[in-house]
C-alpha cells in the first residue's frame, strides 16, 4: 500500500528548505533572472544544508542516510517553489554523485562521492542532451569508443549546468547501442565548453554547449566500470525530479494566482467571485495536486526498488503539459499584470516552456 505520509526526518528537511525558498531564494529570483547571476551565498546557503551529503553514506563522508528518491523529489518540489534557476543550481552535484551512488563502481564511490561532502559547494554537472530536434536519450549522437586502455568521446552536448566551471562532467554517450555515462575531468583534451546560452528561461541558471572531438578519458571514468550502469535507472531519477520541479513551480504560480484573484477587485466583487476565473484556479489546483501524486508515487516504487520506468515516464510527461498550463492560467488571471515584470507569473510561464527539454538536467 503506498504511503504518502512523510517521516518526522523528511518533515524536518522540507520545513528548512520552505523557509529558505520562501524567505530567500524567492526574494533573490527576479534580480537573478534580470542579471543572469545567482549570489553565491544562496548557494552556500543551500549547500549546508546538505541536500547531497545527507544521502551519502558515512564510509564516504556523508550524513549516513539511505539515499531516497522520496526525500529527494520533496526537496527538488520546494526548491523549485522558491526559484527553479537556483534550485537546479543548487542540485547540480546531484548529477554527478547520484548517478555514482547508485550505479558507480566502489572505486568510483570512493574517489568522487567525499568530494560532495565537503564545506565547500562542488561545482559538477553531467551532459545528456544533444542539440537535434530528434533527441532520444535512448538513442544518442555523442558516441564512446574503446580504444586500448581509454574511451574515445565524439559528439556535441548543449543544456548543460554549470559546464564552465564545472570540475568533472559526467557525459552520456553510446557505447555498443546502450547509453552509458563516463567521468570527464575539466581541461581533458578535446573537451570544449562554448558559449553561455541565452534562454528563453532559467536565464540565472548558466547553461553551456560543448563539444567533445577524439576526448580521451582512461577505462576506470567509465560509471558502473566495464559492466557498465543502468541507465534506464539513472533517468528514471531524472524525471522524478523534474516532475516534482514542475509541481513546485507550478504551485508557486496557482497560489500567487489565487492570492491575486481574491485581492484584484473589478466590478465591486473580487474577480476570484467570478465563474471563469474560479474554474480556471480549480482547475490549476487540480493539475498540481494529481501531478504531486504522481511524483510521490514514481519515487516511492523508486525506493522500493521496483521498476518504476512507467510511472517516472508518466508523471514528467504529464508534468511538462502540467506545469506550462498552470503558468500561462496564472498570467492569464492576472491579465494585463500578467505580462509585466512587476509580478513573476511571466518569469514562470517562461521557465514552465522548457520543461519538455530539460531531460537530465537534475536529478534525485
Amino acid at each position: 500500500m503506498i504511503s504518502f505520509s512523510m517521516t518526522e526526518e523528511q518533515k524536518m528537511i522540507v520545513d528548512a528548505v520552505s523557509r529558505f525558498a520562501a524567505r530567500e531564494m524567492r526574494e533573490a529570483a527576479r534580480e537573478c533572472d534580470e542579471t543572469g547571476e545567482i549570489p553565491q551565498k544562496l548557494i552556500d546557503t543551500a549547500w549546508e544544508m546538505g541536500l547531497i551529503a545527507s544521502q551519502i553514506p558515512e564510509e564516504y563522508g556523508g550524513f549516513g542516510d539511505e539515499h531516497s528518491a522520496l526525500t529527494g523529489v520533496l526537496v527538488a518540489e520546494t526548491l523549485a517553489y522558491g526559484d527553479l534557476s537556483i534550485g537546479m543550481h543548487a542540485l547540480s552535484p546531484g548529477l554527478l554523485a547520484f548517478p555514482i551512488l547508485v550505479g558507480g563502481t566502489e572505486e568510483q564511490k570512493a574517489e568522487h562521492l567525499p568530494a560532495f561532502c565537503d564545506v565547500a559547494f562542488e561545482p559538477v554537472t553531467a551532459a545528456l542532451i544533444e542539440p537535434r530536434y530528434d533527441f532520444d536519450p535512448n538513442e544518442l549522437a555523442t558516441t564512446a569508443a574503446l580504444d586500448g586502455d581509454e574511451y574515445v568521446l565524439n559528439g556535441p552536448k548543449c543544456y548543460v549546468p554549470l559546464a564552465a566551471d564545472a570540475k568533472r562532467i559526467l557525459v552520456w554517450a553510446v557505447e555498443d547501442g546502450a547509453t552509458q555515462g563516463f567521468i570527464v575531468p575539466k581541461n581533458t583534451p578535446g573537451l570544449e565548453i562554448g558559449e553561455r546560452e541565452k534562454n528563453m528561461g532559467i536565464k540565472a541558471l548558466a547553461t553551456y554547449e560543448l563539444s567533445l572531438n577524439d576526448c580521451r578519458v582512461p577505462k576506470s571514468n567509465k560509471l558502473g566500470g566495464e559492466a557498465g550502469c543502468d541507465f534506464g535507472l539513472v533517468l528514471n531519477y531524472s524525471r522524478a525530479a523534474l516532475a516534482a520541479m514542475a509541481v513546485g513551480m507550478a504551485n508557486a504560480a496557482y497560489e500567487y494566482a489565487l492570492e491575486y484573484a481574491k485581492e484584484r477587485e473589478a466590478f465591486g466583487e473580487p474577480i476570484a467571485s467570478r465563474q471563469a476565473i474560479a474554474f480556471m484556479l480549480a482547475e490549476m489546483a487540480i493539475e498540481v495536486d494529481a501531478t504531486r501524486l504522481m511524483a510521490w508515487e514514481a519515487a516511492w516504487k523508486l525506493d522500493r526498488g521496483e521498476d518504476a520506468t512507467k510511472e517516472c515516464y508518466l508523471a514528467k510527461s504529464y508534468a511538462d503539459d502540467m506545469v506550462l498550463n498552470v503558468t500561462d492560467r496564472a498570467v492569464q488571471v492576472l491579465g494585463g499584470h500578467g505580462y509585466i515584470r512587476e509580478h513573476p507569473v511571466e518569469l514562470w510561464l517562461r521557465n514552465g516552456r522548457g520543461f519538455a527539454t530539460f531531460d537530465g538536467m537534475a536529478t534525485v
